[in-house]
């Protein structure tokens, strides 16, 4: 038989391109394997030049660049060090009426409604307007200023919101210097952080200042600091993924402090921290804005240091360029699992500065840790394995510290490396909570954000733009 009389006789084809291609082939009863193959950047000239020359003449110096990033990011030890008035270690709370939000900096009329609605209550609570209306009014007419918390190294959860009085944790890694800070976390109901200005959330931020704060102050002053990253390791082989659940590990910082229970009392407390399953998370975003913060300022790195939402725009940084933000409309939490009576029109778009918690291999990188996790986006524990498998697409490295026991205890994902999200368009997968748009109810569901491609590709395009310039210059 010649060659020519094999191939006539059988067909097997390798199909690069639609798959209705692939399936014409199929219906003639001839094999196909099928190739998910598409275009570096969806073939956008101007991603496709910069990728060339991250990928050519500059990959030398980005890879060393990545490295050194991942490296300084997996060797910080971010340690609870202390609990402060946030107007004591947030020098920007000091300058007359001032509010911290999440997300990217934005101009007071384009709140979102449950941002707008948190720093009302931050306003009430701090006894500058006597009522919701003139709060808002203050707060429109820029009689109150607004500070974006992540340029001043805090990060708050959803409306991200933070107040002068407002208590703090405080930290620290020693080894790089970096230091950050976060509310405390106030919990589920009719919160802050949730998006409404009820009474009952300026009641429980009375209570934090009054009673938690205090004793969360002495309990460190006692037992010393709060290990967390330490802990965030444990409670990941416990079925949390750190972001949207960490039962687990808070149930060990609570361990951790009974003996301070015990001396100091505090019954109120003790009850609140046992009920609120995310008082955790605080701490997870603080220590992961630490360790980001050891990464950053590496020339020519495409590493993310930074991912934040304000519920109108999403921003991100770059290792190489902090300070730089690069920004797009904040994205719709699709993957979700909405509460009986709400539909997707209710959802607000997603929110606050937890996206921290992605970049260091927690959250929706390690979603295969926590297979409760998979019923918010209608998966199984198989899904969820799948996605952080996923995820290792678009990373540079992988943690040396969180590993994920279903997974043959393989490490997580760390390092969200911008080059590639932009060529492959697989965007970081964020595990968060889902607010209502208008109505100020709080929380109406939780699931997976998907983040936009745009910022990441303006960040690939910038820095290939400024090390030409820098090679330009060199010679």
């Amino acid at each position: 038989m010649t060659l020519d009389q094999a191939v006539l006789r059988k067909v097997e084809v390798v199909n690069v391109g639609l798959l209705a291609f692939g399936d014409a082939i199929r219906d003639q009863d001839a094999p196909v394997v099928d190739v998910d193959w598409r275009p570096p950047a969806s073939g956008d000239p101007e991603a496709v030049a910069a990728l060339e020359r991250l990928w050519g003449v500059h990959a030398d110096n980005v890879a060393q660049a990545n490295e050194q990033v991942v490296e300084r990011m997996e060797a910080a030890e971010p340690r609870a060090v202390a609990v402060a008035t946030a107007r004591d270690v947030l020098p920007v709370l000091g300058e007359g009426r001032t509010l911290i939000h999440a997300g990217p900096p934005i101009e007071p009329r384009r709140l979102a409604d449950p941002q707008r609605r948190a720093l009302v209550a931050a306003c009430l609570f701090e006894g500058w307007a006597d009522d919701r209306g003139r709060a808002r009014a203050m707060i429109e007419d820029g009689e109150i200023a607004l500070a974006c918390g992540n340029e001043h190294n805090h990060v708050g959860a959803m409306t991200g919101v933070c107040s002068p009085s407002m208590p703090v944790w405080v930290v620290e890694d020693e080894g790089s210097g970096a230091r950050a800070f976060s509310t405390f976390n106030e919990g589920a109901g009719k919160t802050l952080w949730f998006g409404t200005h009820a009474d009952e959330a300026i009641e429980r931020l009375r209570f934090f200042r009054d009673d938690l704060g205090p004793l969360m102050k002495r309990l460190l002053e006692r037992l010393g600091p709060i290990e967390i990253f330490k802990l965030a390791a444990q409670g990941l082989h416990q079925g949390d993924e750190l972001h949207m659940r960490s039962q687990a590990t808070g149930n060990l910082l609570i361990r951790d402090l009974l003996p301070g229970f015990a001396a100091l009392g505090g019954e109120k407390a003790a009850r609140f921290l046992s009920t609120n399953w995310h008082f955790f998370l605080s701490l997870t975003m603080c220590a992961s804005k630490c360790a980001l913060l050891a990464g950053s300022g590496v020339r020519g790195s495409t590493i993310v240091s930074l991912m934040s939402r304000n519920g109108t725009e999403m921003g991100l940084q770059i290792a190489a360029m902090p300070g730089r933000w690069f920004i797009a409309e904040a994205p719709p939490v699709n993957d979700a699992l909405l509460r009986e009576g709400y539909e997707e029109s209710d959802a607000a778009k997603d929110i606050g500065d937890s996206a921290v918690i992605e970049c260091v291999g927690l959250g929706g990188m390690a979603v295969g840790a926590a297979p409760a996790v998979a019923a918010f986006f209608g998966g199984d524990a198989a899904a969820a394995i799948s996605r952080t498998e996923r995820m290792r697409e678009i990373c540079a490295g992988r943690s040396t510290r969180f590993t994920i026991p279903s997974m043959d205890s393989a490490p997580t994902p760390v390092g969200i490396d911008a080059r590639l999200v932009c060529e492959l368009g697989i965007a970081p997968q964020i595990t968060t909570g889902v607010l209502h748009v208008s109505e100020g109810v709080g929380q109406i569901g939780a699931g997976i954000a998907h983040q936009p491609i745009e910022p990441f590709r303006d960040a690939t395009i910038a820095l290939a733009s400024q090390l030409d310039h820098a090679g330009a210059s060199a010679r």
